[in-house]
């Protein structure tokens, strides 16, 4: 087969999928848009090359590319200080040239650091986080924008006090359409003949249904139907002028101006972290465990965010939601990602006017179903059971991400994750037991079969509690690598610190080469004496 088939070897599924994600971000794009105080056709343009783009030079099979929550904050600022959109897409082309360098130095590696009760913390947070932010749209209450990750929100509410602010503000029509929505998508999971059909989503089927039934509710004047502010509000350009007025270039001018470099450097930094953190996240989800080249994901990303900034698009970076629902859906391959980003283009110049008849309950049912999937408490039991050294990192990440955001969530529990590996270190470093022996305690030291700079405050310690007059075996025979830290303070041990508190030592194991003196082996009751 070549390799043009493969690609298209798994279309229905993939053709679904995308659909099913091209809904899904349709909205995230438009209220990222907005509340990062950019031109609403920006996030648009930058899910639109997150799909084609990087949806293409990716080597990740599930990840889904666009603008993050994760950024807005940044990017509001940053509009806010340099003054003007065009000058900050140059920070923005920055910020792709600097992960194109990234790439190329192989800075995605880091990604293999990431540990796997971490990951899976931040995954079911995230769930938890998208339940939640969906409940007040799917009663009628949009007040805080679609995508918004974040515990305390721009409309100075946080994630549950939006949701008991609700009470006040429900529409009937909304709760309406997402039980309504919420039935077809459980019910299409459930019934066999509907589960073959793979060329339709049952995303769409409610998409469609939900309209229907509006236009239904306005025709006949009912006071169930939706309003305007609750349905998708994409731009519809009347000219062709202001179809051109989309697309805005970068202000290169103002490459000479300090703040945009600062800007670049950070949205690079920021979206880099964002985009290995999902790409772990999507390789975990992948049923195939297939794996993703993160330096190659790093030059997509790079070259994606080039051209947005060119186009007048806001930066991107891979996406949890999107992924998510990418998997969700049934996705196989990299072709579902780049369906995502065509349909985008096609519908977004062709029907703007029937997507904004979308209804934002119909959306927030799907991505409700999501979050649950994220966030199933088996996970939580499974890392239960695995200790407390795999469950701690994990739940604090989980706790942290629903509380605070991602990057601050991920990195409690990567702190909490290398205390517990530096404790680890430290008590696997070596053996330490005491024997009766003829003419006293001997005490040994089976040194591990690799002693890092980690461990030497342990080692400092355990010798340093050594009595006068002992007699100690250090063992090295193990031992493959063994860090000059602690060699030297061996070699410390034995010349000085025995002298003084007439301890005899006696080494086993230690290459010639580390400048050690070992006694032989041929005889195990020989100790190597410190001259008093």
């Amino acid at each position: 087969m070549t390799k043009n088939n493969n690609f298209f070897a798994n279309f229905k599924s993939d053709f679904s999928s995308g659909l099913v994600v091209f809904l899904v971000a349709l909205p995230l794009c438009l209220g990222i848009a907005m509340a990062s105080g950019a031109p609403l056709f920006s996030g648009i343009i930058s899910g639109i090359v997150g799909g084609l783009v990087v949806g293409y030079l990716s080597t990740s099979h599930l990840s889904v590319s666009g603008p993050a929550a994760g950024l807005t904050a940044i990017v509001l600022t940053a509009i806010t200080d340099l003054g003007a959109f065009d000058i900050f897409l140059t920070a923005v082309f920055i910020a792709g040239i600097i992960q194109l360098i990234l790439g190329f130095i192989k800075a995605g590696s880091i990604s293999n650091y990431f540990p796997t009760n971490v990951i899976e913390g931040m995954l079911a947070g995230i769930g938890v986080i998208i339940f939640l932010k969906q409940i007040p749209h799917a009663f009628g209450y949009d007040k805080d924008y679609e995508g918004d990750l974040a515990f305390l929100q721009p409309d100075s509410e946080n994630t549950f006090s939006e949701i008991f602010h609700l009470v006040s503000h429900i529409q009937l029509g909304s709760i309406i359409i997402t039980l309504l929505s919420l039935f077809i998508l459980i019910i299409w999971t459930k019934v066999e003949f509907l589960k073959k059909i793979k060329l339709v989503p049952p995303a769409l089927v409610a998409v469609i249904v939900s309209i229907l039934l509006n236009e239904f509710f306005i025709f006949s004047g009912s006071s169930f139907s939706i309003k305007s502010e609750h349905l998708v509000s994409l731009p519809v350009p009347g000219s062709i002028e202001e179809f051109k007025s989309i697309f805005i270039l970068p202000n290169f001018s103002a490459l000479a101006n300090t703040k945009v470099w600062i800007v670049g450097i950070t949205i690079a930094i920021v979206a880099s972290i964002e985009t290995l953190l999902c790409i772990e996240a999507a390789d975990r989800m992948d049923q195939q465990k297939r794996f993703t080249n993160t330096n190659v994901e790093l030059k997509a990303q790079g070259i994606g965010n080039i051209i947005s900034s060119l186009l007048g698009g806001l930066p991107m970076t891979s996406v949890v939601v999107r992924t998510s629902a990418n998997n969700t859906a049934g996705a196989k391959s990299k072709l579902s990602t780049i369906i995502h980003g065509l349909l985008l283009t096609i519908c977004v110049l062709s029907i703007p006017s029937i997507l904004n008849k979308i209804p934002l309950a119909t959306l927030a049912a799907v991505l409700l179903l999501i979050g649950y999937k994220l966030a199933n408490p088996k996970t939580i039991l499974h890392f239960w059971a695995k200790g407390k050294y795999q469950f701690i990192p994990f739940i604090a990440t989980f706790i942290a991400v629903v509380f605070t955001d991602l990057l601050k969530g991920v990195a409690l529990g990567m702190i909490i994750s290398i205390v517990f590996v530096l404790k680890g270190n430290m008590q696997r470093a070596y053996k330490f037991r005491k024997e009766e022996f003829h003419d006293g305690d001997i005490i040994h030291i089976d040194l591990a079969q690799e002693v890092s700079f980690l461990n030497k405050a342990a080692i400092k310690d355990t010798l340093a509690s050594i009595p006068n007059q002992s007699k100690v075996v250090i063992n090295a025979t193990d031992t493959v690598y063994i860090a000059h830290d602690i060699l030297d303070l061996i070699k410390e041990f034995k010349k000085i610190t025995s002298k003084e508190l007439e301890i005899k030592v006696k080494l086993v194991g230690f290459k010639k080469a580390y400048g050690l003196v070992e006694t032989g082996e041929e005889d195990k009751h020989v100790f190597v004496e410190s001259k008093k």
